[in-house]
């Protein structure tokens, strides 16, 4: 050996990941502090080798497609390394798919919200099949027929892979099947069809250009029936066992999460079962969209702490110059900043979390606030995540620029969430549509944000009406991205410590801050916000 080894940073592992000040003073404060136990434990778990070895291994070798037997027999199967069942198993275990659904407890949602932000960071990729289980209760009840007949199954905590009849299986996953090549996110331009059957059912006959999770039991499909675009619960497995007839054509070769398979797939007279009424497909798809919006700003949230932790871990440890990274006033800079924008979206999320919560549980003037919320959080949020991942992994230099270090699978995978469940630009222009068309969004938004009783909040409230009335379809994004900011700075100026929410309002709504991270002005506490890392 010519040299020994020293000044490299130990792996960072046997940590909680849970521990996270302002997740746990989210979950207290939007009712569900009853689950942190179960929280905790989830992220002991989270934080352990065994766990992050899962999620390397489930990345490093994706799922591959059998479209076929050795016969010659269409089978149509997705095989998955051992890794990524573990993780399901997991998620599933813990609720993370659907439990919520089936629990009367207030703050069921909130603490489901917790533990999928918790167990994310572990590895994002088999979030997707555990998210749209989630929604897709949302949307079947619609049809209290449908609901009765699956939803116990979904909400299943038994995690049980493999094509099988579903009354044989002890729990089930869903996914959806919206696109198609010609129309993208114009979903009204969709030319598969649905003819029905006269036992009620329909037969499906088409295609789909992005099948999210092809190897779950049930999908949410849309089609054009008789009376217009429609919803339909497809099943992969008929109830006498025979494969239903949809085909998977390949998988997606995606710029990330690579652990979870994505398809193209084509139906011939797959037979379908109507959710909801002919010709309101897009309404009833919608419940299970905004339950996934949800989930693609937690996930985005989820990514940015990964990022901080991992950047404060390398920098404590690494030595340059003389003295520990994390101790050179210019990183101090970009780690706080990063640990603020990484609190600003966990608090948010979090609130977002709870106004999901009571809005299922009935409450009108939740629901409205979380219309308008939702979309401007999916838009901003989601489009923080890659910049946020590109400077974590600067952090780590020429280390974090290598697969080991799992920084690159944090960025190829940031940009996800922005795309997912529509992008930017579909995000912005929901938001002006709730704007517009509700009477009372608005106002339900300015009321929550004019809850903080603060000099910048209040000028910055009105300069965001300011805009909001000179903007159209073009500003949109503008919009969307100061009521963010704005409502971000509403949360922290009432639940976060002092020198957090001052160094948000100072940077974000004060203008004193550059385009990059690390430009925090000078006389804030940075040590404080680096601490909650």
């Amino acid at each position: 050996m010519t040299h020994d080894v020293f000044n490299q940073v130990p792996p960072l592992t046997g940590h909680d990941v849970s521990s996270d000040a302002a997740l746990l003073d989210g979950l207290a404060r939007e009712g569900a502090d009853w689950a942190a136990g179960e929280l905790r434990q989830l992220g002991v778990l989270a934080g352990s080798a065994r766990a992050q070895e899962w999620g390397r291994l489930a990345n490093e070798h994706p799922p591959t497609l059998r479209t076929h037997d050795r016969y010659g027999n269409r089978i149509d199967e997705v095989e998955f390394h051992p890794a990524w069942h573990e993780l399901m198993g997991v998620a599933v275990e813990n609720g993370l798919h659907a439990a919520p659904w089936t629990s009367a407890r207030p703050g069921a949602h909130v603490a489901r919200a917790a533990k999928f932000y918790v167990w994310s960071q572990v590895e994002a990729g088999h979030g997707c099949p555990i998210s749209m289980t989630y929604a897709s209760v949302a949307a079947l009840r619609h049809s209290p027929a449908l609901t009765a007949e699956w939803e116990a199954a979904l909400a299943s905590r038994s995690y049980d892979f493999g094509l099988r009849p579903p009354h044989e299986k002890r729990g089930l996953l869903a996914g959806m099947a919206m696109t198609e090549k010609q129309g993208g996110s114009d979903v009204r331009a969709n030319t598969t069809t649905a003819d029905p059957l006269s036992d009620g059912s329909y037969a499906i006959t088409g295609h789909k250009w992005f099948n999210s999770a092809p190897m779950c039991d049930v999908f949410l499909v849309l089609a054009q029936a008789p009376g217009g675009l429609s919803c339909f619960l497809l099943p992969r497995v008929l109830p006498d066992g025979t494969r239903n007839a949809m085909r998977l054509m390949r998988l997606k070769d995606k710029l990330g999460n690579r652990s979870n398979a994505s398809a193209e797939v084509e139906y011939e007279r797959a037979v379908a079962y109507l959710v909801g009424e002919e010709g309101r497909g897009v309404r009833t798809i919608l419940e299970m969209v905004n339950m996934t919006r949800l989930d693609c700003v937690i996930g985005s949230a989820a990514g940015m702490r990964y990022g901080v932790t991992q950047a404060a871990h390398h920098t404590r440890h690494r030595r340059v110059f003389g003295k520990a990274l994390i101790d050179q006033p210019l990183m101090r800079n970009v780690l706080a900043d990063l640990a603020l924008e990484s609190e600003a979206a966990t608090t948010l999320m979090m609130r977002l979390a709870g106004a999901t919560d009571r809005s299922i549980a009935g409450d009108a003037a939740e629901g409205v606030f979380r219309r308008t919320a939702l979309a401007a959080a999916k838009y901003w949020v989601c489009k923080r995540a890659p910049a946020h991942a590109a400077e974590s992994l600067e952090c780590l230099g020429g280390n974090g620029y290598v697969e080991e270090s799992q920084m690159p699978r944090l960025f190829r995978e940031s940009p996800l969430n922005g795309i997912w469940e529509g992008s930017g630009n579909v995000a912005a222009l929901d938001l002006m549509r709730a704007l517009t068309r509700e009477h009372d969004a608005a106002e339900a938004f300015f009321t929550e944000v004019e809850l903080a009783d603060d000099r910048r909040v209040k000028e910055a409230a009105a300069r965001v009406r300011a805009t909001l009335a000179s903007s159209g379809e073009s500003g949109a994004r503008r919009v969307a991205e100061e009521m963010t900011v704005l409502l971000q700075a509403s949360l922290l100026v009432r639940h976060a410590p002092a020198a957090v929410s001052d160094a948000f309002c100072a940077s974000r709504l004060g203008g004193d801050w550059g385009h990059a991270f690390g430009t925090l002005p000078d006389g804030l506490d940075l040590e404080a916000l680096i601490e909650r890392c």
